[in-house]
């Protein structure tokens, strides 16, 4: 059978609605609604407006059945991590979702202990730090993160994904459910069901709804198109998640000590991987300088930049970047010599990742893998390679969307068999761009 799907992939700055079309050894998907995503400032603290976004998300689901004549068979949804809404006890939203940029987790520290249930890379926006400076939760009945609240919404059913919810802190890692020790002083009945990607989750207007990947991440891993199991991957677009795909976590003192994470993956797996600042850096250097970036790309080849630390919690708030960067770089750079400097900071932290993954894990690397937006900027993808001194394939940039199709997919029946079996569809279908290390 062929299945056609919709995916609603909702990122840190935009969210867009695709169809996808799979069946007979072929995957295709046809972006047929984007949106801004925008923070809000209000009162001092920093908001998602999610009813704008799911005034859009219906508006690209009104759009893709009108596409499709014979119907859609199923919907799934997949966000950034860690943000959630809190419902009251008629089940209405008790304020908009906190972006987990705001400043209100500033100073919170980790207690002792925590890596060995949660397996965790302490993220002071974590959902468990942030429910330590929620105002309202004593007034909330329920929590649910990002694509369960949408999910919600469509359907009128409740329910927690398991890889976005092993982002919350809350799930003890080794058993995959919520840990009763971490959330024995949260209300109780906060933390709704777990559900896997595959399962269903409702129906909105007669059309099924998939649990998916829902951390968009555990998607994009799910495309990386990956003909060996020793490949490490970075997800790169406002974030760099740099890992490696495993059967069970490492929760060693070192491991927790050079700070990676242990997230949930499809099927199972454990996304072992850290979190590198990514190209937040220079997106918010484009915001200030309200300019585009392929020119900027093509003076910045040729330019001579500085390194810094691009984890450094500094450039984590939005605001002015590049005098920031060059604070930390201690000296006035050209706005070509700026994006070689984040550049040649982002190559190198791929590089220590991968590095400490391999000898972290055990698990040897011969490839990396740059999945999302980021596979289209070639001057990155030539620095990985050359840092790392392996190969870099680059692509799909819509790998979210295309793991969150496939998840579907299998879920109706229209392709079957393993992570490797969906990722040699993904690598037949989709262009792709080798870089070689100079």
């Amino acid at each position: 059978m062929t299945a056609t799907v919709a995916a609603v992939d909702l990122g840190a700055s935009s969210g867009r609605v695709l169809l996808g079309r799979v069946g007979d050894g072929k995957l295709h998907t046809e972006e047929v609604h984007r949106f801004p995503n925008g923070p809000v400032h209000l009162l001092g603290t920093l908001h998602w407006d999610v009813l704008a976004l799911y005034r859009e998300v219906l508006t690209g689901l009104r759009l893709a059945a009108e596409l499709d004549s014979v119907g859609l068979d199923s919907i799934g949804i997949d966000s950034w991590a860690v943000d959630y809404g809190l419902l009251d006890a008629r089940g209405a939203l008790l304020g908009n979702p906190v972006h987990y940029r705001d400043s209100r987790t500033e100073g919170i520290t980790p207690p002792d202990g925590l890596y060995e249930i949660n397996g965790l890379q302490f993220q002071p926006f974590n959902t468990m730090f942030q429910l330590m400076a929620e105002p309202l939760l004593a007034h909330a009945k329920q929590l649910l993160l990002i694509p369960d609240l949408f999910s919600y919404w469509l359907t009128g059913e409740r329910g927690a994904e398991y890889t976005n919810a092993t982002t919350t802190g809350l799930i003890d890692v080794r058993s995959g459910r919520w840990s009763t020790e971490l959330t024995r002083d949260l209300p109780a009945g906060l933390l709704p069901d777990l559900r896997h990607p595959g399962d269903p989750a409702g129906t909105h207007e007669g059309v099924p709804v998939t649990a998916v990947g829902s951390h968009d991440t555990a998607s994009a891993v799910v495309a990386v198109p990956a003909e060996t199991e020793r490949f490490a991957y970075i997800s790169c677009g406002t974030w760099s998640l740099v890992g490696v795909e495993l059967g069970s976590p490492v929760l060693t003192e070192e491991s927790r000590a050079a700070n990676f994470t242990n997230e949930g993956g499809v099927d199972g797996t454990i996304r072992y991987l850290r979190n590198v600042m990514g190209l937040w850096l220079l997106q918010e250097c484009l915001r200030t300088w309200d300019t585009g970036l392929e020119p900027l790309l093509r003076e910045a080849a040729g330019a001579r930049g500085s390194v810094f630390d691009p984890n450094d919690p500094v450039f984590l708030p939005p605001g002015d970047m590049p005098a920031r960067i060059q604070r930390q770089c201690g000296k006035t750079m050209t706005r070509p010599e700026i994006v070689r400097s984040v550049l040649d900071s982002l190559a190198l932290a791929h590089r220590d990742a991968i590095a400490d993954a391999q000898r972290l894990s055990g698990k040897e690397v011969e490839v990396v893998h740059i999945v999302g937006g980021g596979s289209h900027n070639e001057l990155l993808c030539q620095l990985t390679a050359d840092a790392c001194g392996l190969p870099v394939v680059a692509g799909p940039a819509e790998a979210t969307a295309l793991g969150n199709v496939l998840v579907q997919a299998r879920a109706v029946g229209a392709v079957h068999g393993t992570l490797a079996d969906l990722r040699t569809l993904v690598r037949k279908s989709q262009p792709l761009r080798r870089y070689l290390p100079r």
